[in-house]
This record gives structure tokens, C-alpha cells and sequence, in this order.
């Protein structure tokens, strides 16, 4: 098995470990958040009941992680940059552990909302530090090879959480599925603390630098601080450029199909067509497969077609399948494979959409890609857990998932097709 290379500032060579050990390691810190939802997500009848509030109360605890999450990889990914990727990690999945025990013992809503929202940001670490340290190690070829394996890595776990959650919740309730993801919390703070590597060289007294003569040397802390302002200033750069911020919001706005599909699918398959916590976890696991296969033959294809053609292919493809969705919903069939199938087309689409837009974004941006990278995926988690809200207040059933499913997807194809008459435009003037 070939060996991780190390950084030349590697403090602690011991943390070397395999491609296959880091692969898994990064994956498991960037699938934390999705678990944190996933195996959660049975619960929220449960907790409406128990906390006595309504279905669309009950998923603002979905949405609180999401916007926590947002604020955290804005926060992360500069600091990652300024203080090195271990840091920010460790004390990301410290603060995830301190707010899941808080979720586990929340009087109320307000009070299990705010911890779940502390929560996300503690998570939100995992996600921007395991992409700058694929960057940090790997270029070209073996980059996209061990993306594509951290995407799969990211896409398998969260499809059995619900299946151990539901059966938990089942038999216990919903509160000792919260303190369970405090034990996992723990658990992956351990490996990240054991095996992280520390790919990011650092400033320090032990790596002298060559100044003129009689110049004096700037702190170290002075010159952290610098680069930490620099980074967050290059956020109002990314903000500026229009087809950047086009293309950074349509993974947002796929991950609203997502999420809006997430927080209502209790309710619409447990209450709507009868299925049990148990049944719910089977389906929720069989829908996320088309994630999962979706990233997949992205992969297969995108050397071959390229990310631009895919991302047109796939934002038609879903706006087209959301028509479906909505008219089996309008027409009120009651036919369970009426209504999964076409979502499950369409959760297989979002594969060709998300990794191409964000390629796509991130692509003129090599130089601040670490901030450019936590930008987008703020958007994705922030205009995800927004747009859960409206579900939410539009009724939480599946009327609503369809409404906001097919104004999510009218959006990105218009998002991507105004980016792509842009690249036109570029072309042509160069030419």
C-alpha cells in the first residue's frame, strides 16, 4: 500500500499512515455532520411529541445544524490556513462533543435547537480541513482518485445512521441517539488527535526565515494574525466575482432538494404511507444509494465529458424528474414506487451537479482555494438549511417537499445556464 508523503514541517512522522487510513479517517471527520442528522432523523416525531411543538418546529433542530455548520466552515477554513489543519480540528470535534451532551439533556426546543446548532459548527471543521489537507498532499490524477474515494467514504455512512438511529429511537427514545453522537464525537476526536497528520508547514522559531540586514523580524503571532485577516478579506474577492458566486450557489440549492426530501421524508413516509421507524430507515438508506452511485458515475464520465457538459445534463435532468415528483404528488397517488422512484431519479442526479459545480468554482481560484472551498460550502450548508425553513412553513408534507424541490432545480438550471452563455462570451473574446 503506498504511503502518505509528509509535510517537510511535519512535527510527529509517527502520524504517518496509509493512503487507505487517511482516506477513511477524512471521511469519517466529513461525515459526521450528515450522521449528525441522519441518525437523528427518525426521531423527529418523537420529539415533537415529547417537547409538544408541531413537525414544522421539530425541524428546526435539522436546520440549526445545517446554518451551525455554514458559520463554522466560514470560520475553519481561514483559521486552517493561519494555525495549521490540526488545530482547528481538534477543537471543532471538542465543541461537537460538549453540544451533543447538551442536545441529550435540551428542556426545550429552544434549548435543543440552539445545542444542535452548536453543534453543526463544531462538525463543520471536518468537512473544510479534510479537503485543504487533500490539497495539502496531492495533486492532479491522485487528488481526484482520493476525492472520489472520500466522496464514497462521505455518501456510505450516513446510509446506515438512520437504520441504527430509528431502531434505537425505537426502543429507548430519542435522547440517547443525541448522547450516542457525543460518543462518536469522543471517537473521532481521539482519531484526529492519534492519527491526523499536520500537512500545513507552519511559521515558527524552529524554521528561520532570511530577512535584510538590520530588518526586524515580525512575531510569529503578528504574522498568524496577518494571514488570518488576509484570508478572511479574500472572502470580499469571491463575493464580487458573479460566476463564482453563481456556481457556488447551485450546490447550495441542490443541497436544498436535499434537505428539503430530509426533512420532511419522516413525515411524508412514516405518517403519509404508513411505514414504520424501521421500514423508513430501509427506504432512507435505499434513496441514499443514488447519492452515493450518482457521485460515482460522475466520476466515471467527467475525464471523459468534462464537468461543464455534466453539470448541464444533470440540472435538466432534475428539474425535469422535480415536474415528475410534483405531478405524482398534485395527482394524489397513493402508490409508494410512484412517488420513490422518480425521487430517487432525482437524488441521482444531484451526483452530476454538486461535485462539477463546486470544480467549476473553485477552478480559478488556486491560490485562496482553501477559502474559496469553506464559501462554498457554507452556501451549500446555509441555503440548504434555509431553505428546510420554508419547507417547514409551507407544511412539512409532500406538497411542500415537491414546491421547493422544483423551485430549487428551476433555479440552478438558471444559475447554469447564465454561467455557461458567460463562458461563451469569455471563449469568444479570446478567440
Amino acid at each position: 500500500m503506498t504511503a502518505l508523503p509528509t509535510s517537510p514541517a511535519e512535527t510527529a512522522p509517527s502520524r504517518s499512515t496509509s493512503t487507505f487510513g487517511l482516506v477513511l479517517l477524512l471521511g469519517t471527520m466529513a461525515a459526521l455532520g450528515a450522521v449528525t442528522i441522519d441518525l437523528y432523523l427518525p426521531s423527529l416525531p418523537q420529539v415533537a411529541d415529547d417537547l409538544g411543538t408541531t413537525a414544522a418546529n421539530a425541524q428546526l433542530t435539522i436546520t440549526g445544524v445545517l446554518v451551525g455548520s455554514a458559520l463554522g466552515q466560514l470560520i475553519s477554513g481561514p483559521l486552517s490556513d493561519a494555525y495549521g489543519r490540526r488545530r482547528p480540528a481538534v477543537v471543532g470535534f471538542g465543541v461537537y462533543v460538549v453540544a451533543a451532551l447538551l442536545c441529550a439533556v435540551a428542556p426545550d426546543l429552544p434549548s435543543l435547537v440552539a445545542a444542535r446548532f452548536l453543534s453543526g459548527m463544531g462538525a463543520a471543521a471536518g468537512s473544510v480541513v479534510g479537503m485543504a489537507i487533500i490539497r495539502d498532499l496531492f495533486t492532479g490524477p491522485a487528488a481526484a482518485r482520493l476525492m472520489s474515494r472520500l466522496i464514497l467514504v462521505i455518501g456510505v455512512a450516513p446510509l446506515f445512521a438512520p437504520t441504527i438511529g430509528g431502531a434505537i429511537a425505537e426502543h429507548t427514545g430519542w435522547r440517547p441517539v443525541l448522547a450516542i453522537l457525543a460518543g462518536v464525537g469522543v471517537l473521532v476526536l481521539l482519531a484526529v488527535w492519534l492519527r491526523l497528520p499536520e500537512t500545513r508547514p507552519e511559521l515558527s522559531a524552529r524554521v528561520p526565515e532570511q530577512l535584510p540586514r538590520g530588518a526586524a523580524a515580525v512575531p510569529v503571532s503578528r504574522r498568524r494574525r496577518g494571514r488570518v485577516l488576509r484570508s478572511f478579506a479574500g472572502y470580499g474577492v469571491l463575493v464580487r466575482d458573479r460566476r463564482f458566486m453563481a456556481l457556488a450557489v447551485v450546490p447550495g440549492l441542490a443541497m436544498s432538494v436535499v434537505m428539503s426530501y430530509v426533512a420532511t421524508s419522516p413525515f411524508v413516509f412514516q405518517e403519509g404511507f404508513g411505514l414504520s421507524t424501521t421500514q423508513f430507515a430501509l427506504l432512507f438508506a435505499v434513496m441514499g444509494t443514488a447519492l452515493v452511485g450518482g457521485s460515482q458515475v460522475n466520476a466515471a464520465l467527467v475525464q471523459r465529458f468534462g464537468s461543464p457538459a455534466l453539470l448541464r445534463v444533470g440540472v435538466t435532468a432534475a428539474l425535469s424528474l422535480s415536474l415528475v415528483l410534483g405531478g405524482v404528488v398534485l395527482a394524489g397517488v397513493d402508490e409508494l414506487l410512484a412517488f420513490a422512484v422518480p425521487l430517487w431519479l432525482l437524488l441521482l442526479t444531484l451526483g452530476l451537479i454538486m461535485p462539477n459545480a463546486v470544480t467549476m468554482a473553485l477552478e480559478p481560484y488556486g491560490a485562496s482555494a482553501g477559502s474559496a472551498a469553506a464559501l462554498v460550502t457554507a452556501l451549500q450548508s446555509g441555503v440548504g438549511g434555509l431553505v428546510g425553513v420554508v419547507t417547514g412553513v409551507l407544511g412539512g408534507d409532500a406538497r411542500a417537499m415537491a414546491s421547493v424541490i422544483a423551485v430549487a432545480t428551476a433555479l440552478a438550471l438558471v444559475l447554469v445556464t447564465a454561467v455557461a452563455a458567460v463562458d461563451r462570451r469569455t471563449a469568444a473574446a479570446r478567440a
